[in-house]
């Protein structure tokens, strides 16, 4: 695996929307820093639903994004799903909380899937676009970074999985404001999940039956 493409991106402003937005990604040439809270110079408009700790780098994988191209019959330019890297050899679908990718000095962590909103659907261009992504059940990989570091397109990517049990991208986004149950939540809790998930599993675990 490599590093294929870095995107970063300016407020913009969407068409027929008050607001700006953070989604309009752009492959850029040579290196980026990474930190805590992602690639810098990048602009994250909505930072209750963006960006923070837990969802700092977005990433895709390239055999995602080749499935994408094709259901949408025209080729795929590296941003357009507002990430922030793309993976080479890399399947969205096979990615589980807690598994880690290494480049240089970086390391990320995965905790939790991207569920689409009207913003993504508005990029677009297409107010049906939600439920196709979701239907398509290839949800795209956030990350926290472990640790910072420089990198650039090229670069080779260590792909490591999560000791513990799988919960997927695709598990993730079907489970997605679902209550959990049981063992079954004690699994997302053993998981090293996004700190909201967290929160909310922890909380209905305090609730009475």
């Amino acid at each position: 695996m490599k590093i294929l493409a870095l995107c970063t991106g300016n407020p913009e402003r969407l068409p027929g929307k008050s607001y700006k937005t953070g989604i309009f990604k752009h492959a850029v040439n040579g290196a980026v820093m990474i930190d805590a809270e992602g690639l810098v110079g990048d602009a994250i408009c909505n930072r209750k639903h963006h960006g923070g700790v837990d969802q700092a780098v977005y990433v895709e994988g390239s055999l995602t994004l080749d499935w994408w191209a094709q259901e949408l019959s025209r080729p795929y330019e590296a941003g357009t799903f507002g990430e922030n890297m793309v993976i080479s050899d890399l399947d969205n679908r096979d990615v589980a909380v807690g598994d880690r990718f290494a480049a240089g000095d970086l390391i990320l962590e995965v905790t939790a899937c991207r569920m689409p909103c009207a913003t993504f659907a508005a990029r677009m261009a297409d107010p049906k676009f939600v439920k196709r992504y979701t239907a398509a059940a290839r949800p795209g990989i956030y990350c926290r970074v472990i640790r910072g570091g420089v990198v650039e397109p090229g670069m080779p990517m260590e792909y490591t999985s999560f000791s513990g049990d799988k919960i997927t991208m695709p598990e993730l986004m079907e489970t997605f404001g679902r209550r959990l149950q049981g063992a079954e939540r004690a699994r997302y809790l053993a998981a090293p999940i996004h700190y909201k998930l967290r929160a909310m599993l922890e909380s209905q675990a305090g609730e009475a039956p």
